[in-house]
């Protein structure tokens, strides 16, 4: 035991040994010569970040990391990578449209943290494969799962699970957490043979695709919907005849559905002929490139490299026919199929195809079921949409673009956009899968979605009665016409 503690503390100073010398000596040329990462001349400005560590050639910290952990980028047999980088319209930069100032930290010392916590997991990996790892340098890393945490994890079924305060106790880590929970509460790392160690990496490299700038599309929203999803799985009538491939993709789909969503919608993309509009020819753009994204992270990890090719390419379009139905645009088109369904009462769910539209349906209820939470927590993420629509529209106003009627804070409010987003898209949803699966949750969910309703009607009222107000103050001549004659108090007027 003592052999096995000095060769972890061994191990653990002679990595601390290689990063602290980068910042002594430069890399020798024939290291950064090497063709491992071709990068044209706009992926240099900008650099492609796959968890916390950049592919930039000047940065040395990275280089000797992505040696040490054989970092693998998108560039594989079969796999073309999208281009990223700054909006081609007027310069807007996707990734820092909705940036704050901060102050500047130390690459290094940041990369010097992220890994050291992946090493912790390197490490417990022994523990995954059945045998007991001694680490004698857990007691001064640090641990996602505290002990309330793992406490809200037990009730992670429950329809009023608060994902913000999940996402605070977890310092930011609730996809992560959340995610790899729900895999291990399925049995779904032991039915496919997951990789523990790559399992993590995976969802590590999903939560950093998400732009934390964004008000609302970013990691927690994700890890909110695979709550979400999670319920819906937990339903009698689904629980009773998923496999255990629709639980993986369901949970998968859910995790990965905004995967790197830029902060704008589908029709700013294609106005200002962004080359994601074009690549996917103005259809579906955004769910087309959240797709093919989780695409890339699945091949980069290598998590399913061990299935049969032929299945593996099946789970990735059964993956990316999940995703492609959270456009929003064709809403009325799945909702019209449901209801056919709900009316002839042929939804078979031993049928293959029906299950897989029933997951389908599940999705899009979890991904727009913030009205159907209850007030603290739907009206957290009303504002939080309701920004980001705003943050669009102020860049359109800002480079003489049409503003999105939507998007335009001078003339709209949030419970204006929240009363009309329940009355047309939510209600309408929710009510045909009530009819599909009518349990306490659809109850409780139509409850609340009543009740926020209400809540946003009486918001609405009091702040046009306040605005009236203050127009008729403005109206009313506030002095006495100067003419006037003023008699003395107890006199008669002539």
């Amino acid at each position: 035991m003592q052999r096995e503690c000095a060769c972890a503390f061994h191990s653990a100073n002679r990595l601390l040994s290689i990063i602290h010398a980068v910042h002594l000596h430069p890399i020798p040329k024939r290291v950064t010569s090497r063709k491992q990462i071709q990068l044209d001349a706009s992926d240099r400005a900008h650099p492609i970040r796959r968890g916390a560590i950049s592919y930039d050639s000047e940065d040395q910290t990275a280089l000797y990391i992505r040696m040490l952990g054989d970092v693998r980028v998108r560039s594989q047999v079969g796999f073309e990578p999208e281009r990223r980088g700054s909006h081609p319209y007027l310069y807007v930069d996707f990734r820092t449209l909705h940036s704050r100032p901060e102050a500047a930290r130390p690459v290094s010392a940041r990369n010097v943290r992220r890994l050291l916590s992946f090493q912790r997991y390197l490490h417990s990996s022994r523990f995954f494969h059945g045998i007991p790892a001694n680490n004698p340098l857990g007691y001064i890393l640090d641990d996602d799962f505290t002990g309330q945490a793992k406490l809200m994890l037990q009730k992670v079924g429950n329809w009023n699970f608060d994902i913000f305060l999940f996402d605070r106790l977890t310092n930011g880590n609730s996809l992560v957490n959340l995610t790899f929970h729900l895999f291990n509460t399925y049995g779904l790392i032991e039915l496919f043979q997951l990789d523990m160690v790559k399992l993590r990496r995976f969802l590590v490299m999903i939560q950093e695709d998400y732009h934390c700038q964004n008000p609302y599309h970013n990691a927690v929203h994700a890890a909110d919907v695979t709550q979400a999803m999670y319920c819906y799985l937990q339903e009698p009538k689904l629980a009773e005849t998923l496999t255990s491939c629709d639980l993986l993709l369901g949970l998968l789909a859910a995790a990965t559905h905004d995967l790197d969503h830029p902060g704008v919608n589908q029709p700013f993309l294609i106005k200002t002929d962004h080359y994601l509009a074009a690549l996917y020819k103005n259809s579906s753009v955004l769910e087309n490139h959240h797709w093919k994204s989780a695409v890339g992270l699945l091949r980069e990890s290598d998590l399913l490299s061990h299935l049969p090719t032929e299945d593996r390419l099946n789970m990735e379009e059964r993956l990316g026919s999940l995703i492609l139905a959270t456009d929003i645009s064709r809403q009325n088109d799945y909702l019209s199929e449901f209801r056919t369904h709900l009316d002839k009462g042929d939804l078979c769910l031993t049928n293959g195809g029906h299950r897989h539209f029933i997951l389908q349906m599940a999705l899009k209820c979890a991904d727009i079921c913030n009205p159907c939470r209850p007030w603290k927590l739907s009206k957290q993420w009303s504002e939080k949409v309701t920004e980001e629509f705003f943050h669009q529209g102020d860049i359109e106003r800002k480079h003489n673009l049409e503003v999105t009627p939507l998007c335009d804070r001078q003339s709209n409010s949030v419970a204006n956009i929240q009363i009309g987003f329940m009355a047309y898209v939510v209600e309408p949803l929710f009510v045909e899968w009530s009819r599909f699966s009518d349990t306490r949750l659809s109850q409780t969910m139509m409850s609340h979605l009543s009740l926020n309703k209400q809540g946003w009607n009486e918001g609405r009222d009091k702040q046009e009665a306040s605005s009236s107000r203050a127009s008729e103050e403005q109206r009313t001549p506030a002095t006495k016409d100067s003419n006037s004659k003023v008699l003395p108090q107890g006199s008669k007027g002539s």
